[in-house]
């Protein structure tokens, strides 16, 4: 298992318990891309990318990401086929209802990861990367 695959794997291990608060892993020049889904757009640098986490996980309690699958695509990115799980703070709705099976790309350079794209679609994430389902 190379240095990559165990950084994000770290990474995941935080998120699957629902704590987002660590970014030592975070390059400050991170950029984050939400490459569909309801929100689409771009953050770079950490204070940016730290706002659009909280906002994306502020309504849900409990919210959590949850990985399924690792693949080292080269030496410098990780895909994470995952899913989101929590319930809505106003609704009560499980994001588990939603279906919601997405990926998310992570770019590392020198340990530290300096892009991660976001997925809400995993069709299409794979679709972009050229990778077979």
């Amino acid at each position: 298992m190379s240095a990559n695959l165990d950084l994000v794997r770290s990474i995941y291990a935080d998120w699957e318990r629902g704590d987002f608060s660590s970014a030592r892993w975070a390059h400050p020049q991170i950029e984050y891309v939400i490459a569909d889904g309801p929100e689409p757009g771009s953050y770079r640098g950490l204070d940016a990318v730290t706002a659009a986490w909280r906002d994306r996980t502020i309504p849900w309690a409990h919210a959590r990401v949850e990985a399924e699958k690792y693949r080292e695509l080269d030496d410098e990115r990780v895909l994470v086929l995952s899913h989101w799980a929590g319930r809505g703070k106003t609704s009560g709705m499980d994001l588990g209802q939603l279906g919601s099976k997405g990926a998310s790309l992570f770019e590392i350079r020198d340990r530290k990861v300096t892009r991660i794209v976001a997925y809400w679609d995993r069709d299409r994430a794979l679709a972009d990367l050229g990778i077979e389902p």
